[in-house]
């Protein structure tokens, strides 16, 4: 009798101790969202400025994965319609390891830091330190793959062929047409940072940021990093001129900005303007300043 009454004492804790666990596991609401990106966001402008260029100097060349991926697959099956479907496939590869592995890409800051703007107006600074040290890294790192793949032999020469190809229909583009797509691609991956904030497991953030990015890749929309890792090898490989990038990075950055600040970070906080949660988020940044200030 002891013995059962043990066993029911031991089931009965053991639920207990899952419960937390299982309400944890209810879709978070926007504001919960909203705190944990603002959060993020404060923890990566606290990081000096070196730090930030080493980790976004990785992001570039992690995301020459994403052409890298892509390349290959046309390479092995060919060309068709099909084939370019499944060979988009693999585009979301750099995104994937660049996000889940928190490494500095420029797209995915156009959400973090601007959402902790609206907030906090003191961390506009802060946020423009940010921009000025991870996309210069992140194009570096770009370059980086570019030069890898160019000037060694660590390809076949038609995969070579293919990524170079890649770049040359990036390069091929009307400005305003490589505007609005960078448009499309900014509003995407921003998209795509918000939900991971509020996902509860590494494999369902996989799978938005798959879902998401793999619409990037398919639309051939402009992407400053991804794109730039194609386009360095178009113009290493002596297929497109110096002369061609200014007038397709430009307009590819402006249209990521205005994707991923427009219409995601202004409409996300839309939904939370009104609520307590960001009186809690500025609340949350004063008390960190008065620490940082107080240090000796």
């Amino acid at each position: 009798m002891a013995e059962t009454e043990r066993k029911e004492e031991a089931e009965e804790k053991q639920q207990d101790d899952t419960t937390p666990a299982q309400k944890s596991l209810s879709r978070p609401s926007a504001e919960e969202i909203f705190k944990q990106v603002a959060t993020n966001a404060r923890q990566e402008l606290q990081r000096p400025s070196i730090a930030l260029a080493l980790s976004g100097f990785g992001a570039g060349m992690f995301m020459g994965l994403s052409a890298l991926g892509t390349a290959i697959t046309l390479r092995i099956l060919g060309a068709s319609a099909v084939v370019f479907f499944v060979s988009r496939m693999f585009y979301p590869l750099g995104f994937i390891i660049t996000i889940l592995g928190r490494s500095q890409l420029f797209t995915e800051n156009t959400l973090y830091p601007v959402a902790l703007v609206l907030a906090e107006k003191r961390e506009i600074w802060n946020t423009l330190r940010l921009w000025s040290v991870v996309l210069p890294a992140n194009v570096l790192g770009a370059f980086a793959f570019g030069l890898l793949i160019s000037d060694t032999r660590a390809l076949e020469p038609a995969t070579q062929l293919e990524l170079s190809g890649l770049g040359a229909a990036a390069l091929g583009s009307s400005g305003w047409h490589v505007f609005w797509s960078a448009v499309i691609a900014g509003w995407i991956i921003a998209l795509a940072a918000w939900l991971v904030s509020g996902s509860h497991s590494i494999t369902g953030s996989v799978m938005v940021i798959w879902m998401l990015t793999f619409v990037v890749g398919l639309g051939g929309f402009s992407h400053c990093v991804a794109s730039s890792c194609e386009v360095f090898v178009t113009i290493l490989t002596n297929h497109a001129e110096w002369s061609q990038f200014p007038g397709w990075f430009f307009p590819t950055v402006a249209g990521n900005i205005c994707g991923g600040v427009g219409l995601v970070t202004i409409l996300e906080y839309g939904q939370v303007m009104h609520g307590k949660v960001v009186e809690e988020v500025i609340r949350e940044g004063e008390r960190e300043q008065a620490q940082r200030e107080n240090e000796p």
